[in-house]
Parts: C-alpha cells; structure tokens; sequence
C-alpha cells in the first residue's frame, strides 16, 4: 500500500513539474484522484475547451485557473499536498457522467481522505472565478495559502499612451486654432457616443466574451441573433451597428450615430426642431417626415429584436 501511494504520489510530482495543470482522462481521473490510497488534496477543473463547444466562459476560467496553478507551482510552499489538475469533456465524458455532472466550468476539491462534501464544489456563479477567490475557497478547504502572482500587462499602459500621444498631437497640430474644443456639438455628440457605447452590449461582449455566432451543427444554419434574454452573439451589436449608421448633413456638419438607440435620438431631436425652428415651412415639413420616418422604422426594428429575445412579447 505504501509502495502504491509513494507512486502515485511521484508520479503527480513528475506530471506537475512538466505543467502547473495535469490533464487527465477518465482511467487517470480514477486512479490518482477517486482510487485510495492518497494523501494529497486535488483541485479539478471540469471544462470543455475544445472550440466546437463554444465554451468562451471555460476559456475565461481556464486562464484564472492557469494563473492560481503556477503561483502555486512556483511558490516557495510547493510541496506534494496539493495538486491542481483537469478534466475535458473531450476527453473524459465518463467522468461528467459518473459524477452527474452537465454543466462547465466546475471546480471541486477532492480530500486527502474521505469523500468530497457540499463546500468542496466552488460556488461559480456566486463569487465568479477569479483567482484570487480560488485561492481563497482552497485556503478554507485545504489550509494551503497561496499568492496569486500575475505576468504584467502593459497593453493598457500602451494604450493610454498612444490616446494621450494622440490627443496631444492633434492639438499641437491645432493650437493655432483650437475652437473646436468650445463646440457644445461636438461634445454632446461624443458623450452619445460614450453613452451608446456603454448601453448596446459591447461591454458585455467584452466581460463574457461571447461567441460571435453559431452554427447549427445539424443544419449548418447560421444564427446572429441569440434566442435569450439572458445572452448575445457578438453579431448582434455588429447588425445594429451596420443597420444604424446614420450620416446626417446640417450646416456642413457630418454626425454619425452608431447605434439604433441613436437614430431614434436623431428623429426625436428632427422632431424637435421642425416644431421649434423658425425657417422655411417646407423645410420644417421635409424634417419633420424624416424625423418621423426614423423614428418609425428604427424604433420597429428594435421591437422586432426584443420580440426573438423575449419569446412572451407582447406581455398579457
């Protein structure tokens, strides 16, 4: 018996020191973490990574938990207690059926003795999975302390350098003649902007990292447009992008809205302006259809995406 557990437990050590992350299949999966004899703890990562699962939120986890393993791995505490592996579905779909599992990402924490308990199972979707929160579930289930160290990123730093760097060079370029900056236009165009920006979903694009569509494996159809509330491709802030850009000529002056949220604003402001001006009638009359028209038509075509998002619309 202690011929088998010094084995095992060399052979973990051996695997660890190769990658911060074991990979392991269903026969792996039984025999160094379910089988005894073992007195080490080990934290696994049930995944699906492979593309065709379109897992973006596995891909996500994955990185964090790349990040625990080495700080793990390349701490002055390492030692044969603790062992950080994985499970693919691709590779170990017996395991996902074995332990009633249907669902990715998932991380437990299997005891160096005994079976493991309800608090063993990492609660994703309430502290999320962020490193520093794995580090701290397994301090509690393991009394192991790890230091989250990250690589540096500077694409941050380099891009606020390159905005400023611009910025700067355009009013150098300009500083004979900097009017533009006292523009009230100009300024509420670009908080629009900002504001459309933060409110069609890119954000969210950016946070979840969705896919960009899918595809019907059965099929082949493509769909663009997610069928729930609760997610979103990629494509659909694309579509409203394309469907919304909008080139308004006034005074010489060229406006682009971005955004369908933004050609409604711009009939809504047309409107306004056919009733407030003081000009030609006609020329009132010409804005005011156009203002209407955008209105209309935009303000449909949103109803129609909110109608294949909320399948009980209209609501009774």
């Amino acid at each position: 018996m202690k011929n088998l557990l010094s084995e095992k437990v060399e052979q973990m050590m051996e695997w660890s020191s190769r990658r911060s992350v074991v990979r392991m299949n269903g026969d792996k999966f039984r025999r160094f973490v379910k089988a005894p004899p073992r007195n080490y703890s080990v934290i696994v990562m049930f995944t699906a990574l492979q593309p065709q699962r379109q897992c973006s939120v596995c891909r996500q986890a994955n990185e964090e938990y790349q990040v625990l393993a080495n700080s793990w791995r390349y701490s002055s505490a390492f030692s044969n207690k603790l062992f950080f592996t994985v499970v693919d579905y691709d590779e170990g779909a017996d395991v996902f059926q074995q332990l009633n599992m249907n669902s990715a990402p998932t991380f437990m924490h299997f005891p160096a003795k005994g079976k493991p308990k309800r608090a063993d199972t990492f609660d994703l979707q309430r502290i999320g999975f962020a490193s520093e929160q794995l580090a701290k579930w397994i301090a509690d289930r393991t009394d192991v302390q790890i230091r989250v160290f990250r690589p540096p990123n500077y694409s941050g730093t380099i891009a606020l350098a390159l905005l400023v760097s611009l910025v700067g060079g355009l009013l150098y370029l300009r500083r004979n003649n900097l009017e533009f900056i006292y523009n009230k236009a100009g300024w509420a165009m670009a908080a629009l902007c900002v504001v459309f920006a933060m409110t069609s979903g890119q954000m969210w694009n950016h946070i979840r990292g969705p896919p960009y569509a899918h595809k019907n494996p059965q099929n082949g159809q493509v769909s663009y447009i997610h069928g729930s509330s609760q997610a979103q491709f990629v494509a659909e802030s694309h579509i409203i992008l394309l469907l919304s850009i909008l080139y308004v000529e006034r005074k010489c002056f060229i406006m682009r809205f971005i955004q369908v949220d933004a050609a409604i604003t711009m009939g809504m402001v047309l409107l306004n302006e056919a009733a407030t001006s003081k000009g030609d009638v006609g020329k009132r009359r010409i804005i005011c259809l156009v203002g209407l028209g955008l209105v209309v038509f935009f303000f449909s075509f949103l109803l129609s995406i909110f109608r294949s998002k909320y399948h009980g619309y209209p609501y009774r």
